[in-house]
């Protein structure tokens, strides 16, 4: 495995404060919802969260949103230099989708994971592609000009910003934490708990997607 998809230990901290500002936005965003299994109950459902995007596949070839029409979608920002939080996350959302697709292969494949960077000065199509591999041949690595992931990112509800590092030229992307699943009709249903296990991911996928 690529050492940067190697899972180091999460700092609780910054963990704990990047979702607080998620939670926090979503507290705006999502109007109060009831409980259900329908996906107007959704934690979600009504959320003004995702829309079009124009990116690149690991081939270079133009990858849109709408592509994925008709399918559940996994969203989750970050990037591959990430040092701890970002594999972390990826390790447990796709272990999560392994579990939820042993349980229902017939709907495995209507289940598209996606993993855009929020770096894409350095995360160019074919490490996109070398390192979402890592996570499995399932996970869909996406990358695009600066422009293109600052408006993806806007339609996300995404924040992120440069941040130094510690030796000259180098810096870290500081960026908030969301595990979104989107469904049919590209409308988002619930927050995947990714931050926790596999698990918990896959019993929340069980909840919506049918």
């Amino acid at each position: 495995m690529n050492r940067r998809a190697m899972a180091a230990p999460v700092s609780k901290y910054c963990r704990a404060a990047l979702s607080a500002a998620v939670a926090a936005t979503l507290v705006l965003l999502v109007p109060a919802c009831s409980s259900g299994t329908s996906d107007a109950d959704a934690p979600l459902a009504g959320a003004k969260i995702g829309g079009p995007f124009t990116l690149v596949g690991k081939d270079g070839r133009t990858v849109r949103y709408s592509d994925f029409d008709g399918k559940y979608r996994i969203l989750y920002f970050g990037y591959t230099f990430c040092p701890d939080i970002c594999p972390t996350d990826l390790q447990n959302m796709m272990q999560g989708y392994r579990i939820f697709a042993k349980a229902h292969p017939d709907l495995a494949s209507d289940v598209v994971p996606i993993f855009i960077t929020v770096d894409p000065a350095r995360d160019t199509p074919k490490v996109m592609g070398e390192y979402a591999a890592n996570f499995g041949p399932q996970l869909v690595g996406l990358t695009g000009t600066s422009g293109e992931i600052a408006a993806a990112a806007k339609e996300w509800a995404v924040y992120y910003r440069k941040q130094p590092g510690t030796s000259p030229g180098s810096y870290l992307m500081d960026h908030s934490v969301a595990t979104y699943l989107m469904g049919r009709d590209g409308k988002p249903l619930a927050l995947l708990p990714a931050d926790r296990n596999g698990k918990e991911v896959a019993a929340e996928m069980e909840k919506w997607i049918r």
